[in-house]
C-alpha cells in the first residue's frame, strides 16, 4: 500500500505535495519522497521513515517547482531504506516514477535489464518500470 499525489499548476508544488502526503500517511509510513521538476531538471528527495523525516530533509533546500509527484511507501519488495524509497529514476535522472502495487514478474524484468547492460540500483519492483520506460523511450511522446 502507498499514497501517491501529483501537482501541476502555477503555485509552488512542494507545500501541496507535502500536505497531500500527510493526509495519506496512514497508507505508508516506511519512507517518503518527492520528485520536483525544476528549471534545471528533476530534483528527487527521499527519506526513510515518516513524512516528518522527509520534511526535515527538505528544509535544507530551495525549491521553486510548480510540477511534482510524491509518494509515501509501505514496503512490499525491498526493505524500507532510502534507496528503495520512491520516486525512482532512470539511469540519467531525467525520468521519475512512483507506483502502487506489486509487479509479479519483476525478477524476470530485472534479468532482462541486466542483459541489456542496465543495472538496477535498488531492491524494489518499481525501479524496473522507470528503467524499462527509459530504455524504450525514443524521445517523443508522439512515437506512435
Amino acid at each position: 500500500m502507498c499514497g501517491i499525489i501529483g501537482y501541476v499548476g502555477e503555485r509552488p508544488a512542494l507545500p501541496i505535495l507535502i500536505a497531500g502526503l500527510k493526509r495519506m500517511e496512514y497508507r505508508g509510513y516506511d519512507s517518503a519522497g518527492v520528485a520536483l521538476y525544476e528549471s534545471h531538471g528533476l530534483t528527487v528527495v527521499k527519506a526513510e521513515g515518516k513524512i516528518s523525516t522527509l520534511e526535515a530533509v527538505l528544509r535544507h533546500g530551495d525549491y521553486n517547482a510548480t510540477l511534482g509527484i510524491a509518494h509515501t511507501r509501505w514496503a512490499t519488495h525491498g526493505p524500507p531504506t532510502h534507496d528503495n524509497a520512491h520516486p525512482h529514476t532512470d539511469e540519467s535522472g531525467g525520468l521519475a516514477l512512483v507506483h502502487n502495487g506489486i509487479i509479479e514478474n519483476f525478477q524476470f524484468l530485472r534479468r532482462y535489464l541486466k542483459g541489456q547492460g542496465i543495472e538496477p540500483r535498488t531492491e524494489t519492483d518499481t525501479e524496473v518500470l522507470a528503467l524499462l520506460v527509459a530504455h524504450y523511450y525514443e524521445g517523443s511522446l508522439e512515437q506512435g
